[in-house]
């Protein structure tokens, strides 16, 4: 393939990952004018649309999806591989890219990384909090975290925490003059506090549990938010009950400041998984910081 042919590839697989050629000439360095210009002449030479192009958006082609499955994951393996030959260095480096939520990070994540990376000073970590459960893969992330049954068959999974009891809480003054739900039909007459999700932009159903019986209560209220501290300090402030991990209310939950409710139906989720594709080449420096957040039992 002539060289020209593969620069402008990459171009492409930019402006198809960012659907934006704003975005993607901003991650690049050049001009927009200059990204548009390849993508023509690299339409022009393959006699094909790979890119469709509005006002407010861009988005593939059936061709130009095709060849970006195709052409991406192979892009991702030559960059992991050049990675990797940071392994013949004197120290490992690299950079790490982590996507989570705040509260794995808060309470898993950060934690242990930061027993790591002194030791080893020119590996990077770039830690993104995102409630999305992005793809890791087309985001270009190293490692995904999520709940042990929320990670894809084709990824390999690393246990990094203990399974997660979750938690509904309400302050005392929110308590003040309302009974306390007995039940998850109850939460409907409750002011709840929702959680809107980044990627599919609907609110979380509280999916609750009591030995066999499972159910899924759409809760609504004044207050929805987008992160886990925002739902604690609205209830703590006395907007509702919200529905959390209970290590990340614990300590208001002994002080008093918020009250526990319905803890019969309240699960407990599988710990969280640190994930990657089965096909990543993995550095010295990747696999430090996967053992590193491995859990020890």
């Amino acid at each position: 393939m002539p060289r020209e042919n593969l620069n402008d590839i990459l171009v492409f697989i930019a402006v198809a990952r960012e659907k934006s050629f704003t975005r993607a000439a901003a991650k690049l360095g050049v001009s927009q004018s200059a990204l548009s210009h390849t993508i023509r002449d690299l339409e022009a030479r393959l006699g094909l649309r790979l890119l469709t192009r509005t006002t407010r958006s861009v988005s593939t082609t059936e061709a130009g999806e095709e060849l970006f499955q195709a052409v991406a994951p192979r892009i991702e393996e030559i960059d992991a591989s050049i990675a990797a030959l940071s392994d013949f260095r004197d120290k490992p480096a690299g950079i790490i890219r982590i996507t989570a939520t705040d509260h794995p990070v808060e309470t898993v994540i950060w934690p242990k990384l930061r027993k790591l990376l002194p030791s080893y000073p020119d590996i990077k970590v770039e830690v993104t909090v995102d409630y999305g459960l992005s793809n890791i893969v087309e985001e270009r992330y190293d490692i995904g975290v999520r709940f042990g049954d929320q990670v894809a068959k084709d990824m390999i999974a690393v246990r990094i925490s203990p399974d997660i009891p979750m938690a509904i809480v309400g302050s005392p003054g929110y308590f003040a003059n309302r009974e306390l739900p007995k039940t998850p039909e109850d939460l409907l007459r409750h002011e709840c506090i929702s959680l809107r999700m980044t990627t599919t932009k609907a609110l979380y159903a509280w999916e609750l549990k009591k030995g066999k019986r499972e159910t899924q209560v759409r809760v609504a209220g004044q207050v929805t938010v987008n992160t886990q501290p925002q739902m604690i300090q609205a209830a703590l402030d006395g907007f509702g009950l919200t529905f959390v991990p209970e290590d990340a209310v614990i300590q208001h939950m002994r002080n008093g400041h918020l009250l526990s409710v319905l803890r019969d139906w309240c699960p407990v989720w599988p710990g969280y998984r640190a994930y990657y594709p089965s096909r990543r080449q993995t550095s010295r420096a990747f696999s430090l910081v996967i053992d590193a957040l491995k859990h020890q039992s």
